[in-house]
């Protein structure tokens, strides 16, 4: 096409002669013009090619010069591996600069050869740098009763038996049994870090990483006395000195949420106390509150509280009680849990020194319904009591509780656990509780979960999210409450 309208301009005159009788010199004319727009669409062309060009150059600039064979681009705008890359820059600078202009060919190569190595491997992170500070306004509850054959010689808690309705009638219409690990544990979602043992030492270290990251400050761990432990578990209190060892390379504190044991009173909780300060109250991971007049004083979340009468608690946590505790080397704070509305005047003439809520079911109990939080705060307030909301991601627990399902939370991709946070916010509260860390039974874990499908099982996950979605979350509300706090105390 193009050899033919360059061809030989007479023969081309004397076939428009014949074809079209027009005069010549109009049709060399209207020749120009088209050649005229040949070559500018040619030049428009290269110049579009060159434009090309350039762009993928510039994008590959911006591509890591070190990423290995196969490293996708734009992983880098991802927030983790960002915060990793960061740190490989980091380190590869100050090595250039120590190495000046001395380094030959052949370290160039090795330097080559080694941030390939870096950019698959996982870097070795600098606490106070790339995990976000401490917030010690917000408890999270912790269990440390999982065991594993590895670890603990059987599965404990994650083969958590099927528990039956009370009422044998409705029992009767649900399965019975027990779990049985690894495949088939007693939870709806699974672990990350699949069915461990809370005695490995890499599960605690990650889960202190894990709340590190999540911006929460201070760890309710729960507590039963030395030789005790639910009717599903074993004695935990010998890794009590583990995990405050921990938690302390964490700069995360530790306090103790005492479980409804057998025979509670108020006897044997001034002993449980007394034990507790004097074994780990020197601990610089053990965590005391600073109150409004100044004193530092430790704290102790008191699980299933009303179960005993406020007479007796009055024995211990009244200045004129039989067993005070007041005003002696092992005085504290004592948070009562409170369930039904009547439970805040109980909490009072008991000598409690605040209430927390603990259920992450909104409209399940007055204590844990989002509305009533408003008027609890105003009781406490005007009774100089800590008012302690909990908040929770959602909650499922048919997993052991299978006729349960009325009490489902739908976690709604994060909305439930954001409502919940903006509900404990309104009322401005001095500390805010987490339900939970890692209460895998009741599903109101924030621990990374992963996708899981067996044969028969398929476990419930974070998607769309990534699993740490819910650390993410939390490490957001965490920055936002310390805003807010700071406009509260102006």
């Amino acid at each position: 096409m193009l050899s033919f309208f360059a061809g030989d301009g007479a023969w081309l005159t004397a076939l428009a002669l014949c074809c079209y009788g027009q005069n010549p010199s109009v049709w060399i004319l209207n020749y120009d013009i088209m050649a005229r727009f040949r070559r500018r669409t040619c030049i428009i062309l290269l110049l579009f090619i060159l434009f090309i060009c350039s762009i993928m150059m510039a994008l590959k600039t911006l591509r890591p010069d070190r990423a290995g064979f196969g490293d996708p681009f734009g992983l880098g705008l991802l927030p983790e591996l960002q915060q990793q890359r960061v740190h490989l820059d980091n380190k590869q600078n100050s090595l250039n600069r120590v190495q000046g202009d001395t380094i030959t060919h052949v370290n160039n190569l090795h330097s080559i050869a080694v941030n390939t190595m870096k950019a698959s491997m996982p870097p070795v992170i600098k606490l106070e740098e790339e995990l976000s500070s401490p917030n010690y306004n917000f408890h999270i509850f912790y269990y440390s009763w999982f065991g594993n054959p590895q670890f603990d010689g059987k599965y404990i808690h994650w083969n958590h038996p099927l528990l039956p309705h009370w009422d044998p009638k409705i029992a009767n219409n649900y399965p019975k049994g027990r779990h049985n690990p690894p495949e088939d544990i007693g939870a709806n979602f699974y672990p990350e870090l699949g069915s461990y043992s809370s005695k490995d030492p890499s599960v605690i270290e990650a889960h202190m990483k894990q709340m590190r990251a999540a911006s929460t400050g201070v760890i309710v761990l729960s507590w039963y006395p030395p030789g005790m432990a639910d009717e599903n578990g074993e004695p935990t209190d010998d890794l009590v000195p583990v995990i405050l060892d921990y938690a302390h390379k964490y700069n995360l504190k530790v306090t103790f949420h005492i479980e409804p044991y057998k025979d509670r009173d108020d006897r044997s909780m001034y002993h449980n106390v007394k034990y507790i300060i004097d074994k780990y109250g020197g601990h610089p991971a053990f965590y005391r509150h600073r109150t409004s007049t100044g004193r530092l004083l430790p704290m102790f979340y008191v699980y299933d509280s009303y179960v005993t009468i406020p007479e007796i608690w009055a024995n211990l946590l009244t200045v004129s009680g039989s067993q005070t505790i007041r005003n002696t080397p092992y005085d504290a704070l004592f948070i009562a849990l409170l369930v039904e509305e009547r439970h805040k005047h109980d909490i009072q003439r008991s000598g409690f020194d605040g209430m927390y809520t603990y259920f992450a079911t909104n409209g399940f109990s007055y204590g844990s319904s989002h509305h009533n939080w408003a008027s609890l705060k105003a009781f406490c307030d005007s009774n100089n009591l800590m008012f302690i909301p909990s908040v929770g991601p959602g909650y499922i627990d048919t997993s052991i509780r299978p006729w349960n399902n009325h009490n489902t939370r739908n976690r709604v991709n994060g909305k439930y656990y954001e409502t919940a946070f903006s509900a404990a916010l309104l009322v401005r509260p001095e500390i805010i509780s987490i339900t939970s860390f890692n209460e895998w039974h009741e599903g109101t874990q924030i621990e990374k979960a992963v996708p899981k499908r067996t044969g028969q099982v398929v476990y419930l996950d974070y998607k769309p999210h990534k699993p740490n979605v819910y650390l993410e979350l939390t490490q957001k509300w965490s920055e936002k409450y310390r805003k807010e706090q700071e406009q509260w105390l102006m």
